[in-house]
């Protein structure tokens, strides 16, 4: 029987997802568990597979396209079924007046549906998966998909002279590799060099992962009640120890002063409970182990993987599962379950020789360290003044559950252990 193929909840925080592409066409089938889409959601590129084998008979959202949690974007069933009335009903929820609520079915996986009410759109479906190239609104505003936005900046390509394809003519991620193989140079407009008036501009969509980091951080510096903390760690025994762990090891190994500083961070943590919290309205919730989420710069934004019990696992298992984690994410491939729960964050922008900074605290963790490069300085060491590899760290606090004197202590135990890497062992 033929049914509605509906926007699934790919991830803990996604409202809606932006078809990156379909790998299937209408009119051919597809297995149980057989990926149909890709689904750009909050944090990543998702596989979006069906739950039973089936046809995919009509595509309603085609690629570059966004809809929202519930909405159906596709029709399935078997081949040859009569799906006018599907198809009707679809088109009446869209001309619907917006905030009338309809029923709808949201998959519990991805194929099989449960019945809920969602809001309906009034946005206009595209009749086809393939839409054929149609040119940029006569506004001067570029439409645009966040991907074929990223892939244009890659490669040097000026949007104004690219035809979309998508609805309304919006330019999506086949119009870039289309524009890009058939160009041998890139495409830019000439600019005179007086220049009268305001500046030009264009609109970009933002990214489901943009969107949420403006949420997440306009809630962080909001209601938080946040203040910062800010010591000096001499980084000379941490440096040791890492040459001396690494002496032995091939590249792919050795370990980096980021994993120290994570495996330091974790230990400290628990060793001062209030700082591995973090405030639930009418309770303070303690963790006993140190998720650490670490800091990780992608194309649309921020996103922190999470090191799991960081406290108990060694530099060399630190180590590992940062490189792998974070290559994960720079290619978009981190599952939820990878980037939510942390207890505590790391943020270290010390390899772009940044020294000092304060980083925005990621609710609902207590705390986030902002690190800072280490460098060689002069300083005073026993009445001589000798150089030393001097680090900033500046940590961020949720006043509602750190105190000025709690910070201190938890920043004094981080700094005591980077300082001397023996205490590890006490």
């Amino acid at each position: 029987m033929a049914e509605k193929f509906l926007m699934p909840k790919l991830s803990p925080t996604m409202e809606e997802g932006q078809i990156a592409r379909w790998l299937k066409k209408e009119g051919e089938s597809f297995d149980a568990n057989e990926t149909l889409a890709e689904v750009d959601t909050d944090k990543a590129t998702m596989e979006m597979t069906a739950l039973s084998a089936g046809v995919l008979l009509k595509i309603i959202r085609a690629a570059g396209e966004t809809a929202a949690l519930g909405e159906a974007i596709a029709i399935t069933g078997k081949a040859g079924e009569d799906i006018s009335a599907l198809v009707a009903e679809i088109g009446a929820a869209k001309t619907a007046v917006p905030g009338k609520t309809s029923d709808a079915k949201l998959p519990t996986g991805n194929g099989s549906s449960t019945s809920v009410t969602v809001e309906s759109v009034s946005a206009k479906a595209s009749d086809a998966a393939q839409p054929s190239p149609s040119t940029a609104p006569p506004t001067g505003r570029v439409l645009v998909s966040p991907i074929a936005a990223r892939m244009a900046s890659e490669r040097g390509i000026d949007l104004r002279g690219v035809a979309g394809s998508g609805p309304q003519g919006r330019i999506i991620k086949r119009d870039i590799e289309s524009f890009a193989g058939t160009k041998t140079a890139v495409a830019r407009t000439f600019v005179p060099s007086q220049v009268f008036g305001a500046s030009a501009f264009r609109d970009e969509t933002s990214s489901q992962i943009r969107r949420v980091i403006a949420d997440r951080l306009t809630q962080s510096i909001g209601p938080i009640p946040t203040f910062y903390l800010t010591v000096d760690v001499e980084m000379d025994n941490a440096m040791v120890l890492r040459k001396a762990i690494n002496a032995e090891l091939s590249n792919e190994q050795k370990i980096s002063l980021n994993d120290i500083i994570i495996k330091m961070t974790a230990v400290s943590l628990i060793k001062h409970p209030f700082v591995n919290s973090s405030y639930q309205d009418r309770a303070i919730r303690f963790y006993e182990d140190a998720d650490i989420g670490v800091a990780v710069a992608i194309d649309e934004g921020l996103i922190t993987p999470v090191i799991r019990s960081a406290n108990k696992k060694s530099f060399h298992e630190i180590a590992d599962e940062v490189k792998d984690k974070a290559a994960k994410a720079r290619s978009k491939k981190l599952q939820p379950e990878d980037y939510t729960g942390a207890t505590f964050s790391i943020s270290n922008l010390g390899m772009f020789g940044i020294k000092e900074f304060t980083a925005i605290i990621n609710p609902p963790e207590a705390g986030i360290l902002a690190i800072g490069a280490s460098t060689p300085v002069p300083v005073v060491r026993e009445g001589q003044v000798v150089i030393r590899n001097m680090m900033n760290i500046t940590m961020s606090c949720d006043h509602r559950v750190v105190d000025g004197a709690t910070g201190a202590k938890f920043l004094q135990t981080l700094k005591s252990l980077l300082e001397n890497p023996a205490l590890l062992l006490a």
